[in-house]
């Protein structure tokens, strides 16, 4: 047997790199409220993997923020398989998406990650 057991309507179908982008989409919708002036020329991008070939950490990135650059618009990357490896279950990708994209848009405007997210918890405490 071939093919997708479920109809191709129901969440169950969808990969699991589409049901990210749908999380990360309603992430920025919620930053978006509150922020939108401040984001209307920063583009927001999914990644699969951040490029660690010049990485020297010992930890992985979530997501990274990139200030406009040489007439390119400012960007905030998250990258999905990090992510994903990280979150036990639906609720914990919901606010690991959502903390991940907080961090990097108040690094990209300077302010402290709480200033864009009331909701946000540092997880270093």
């Amino acid at each position: 047997m071939r093919g997708s057991l479920a109809p191709a309507e129901i969440p169950l179908a969808r990969t699991a790199a589409e049901r990210f982008d749908d999380v990360a989409t309603a992430a920025v919708a919620r930053v978006d409220k509150r922020w939108g002036p401040q984001l209307s020329d920063v583009s927001f991008v999914v990644e699969d993997v951040p490029d660690l070939s010049a990485w020297t950490r010992e930890w992985i990135p979530l997501g990274r923020a990139e200030p406009p650059e040489a007439g390119l618009p400012a960007r905030v990357v998250l990258y999905r398989r990090p992510i994903q490896t990280r979150a036990l279950g639906e609720l914990a990708l919901r606010k690991m998406v959502l903390d991940a994209l907080v961090e990097q848009v108040a690094e990209l405007l300077g302010v402290d990650p709480t200033d864009i997210d009331a909701g946000y918890v540092d997880p270093e405490g």
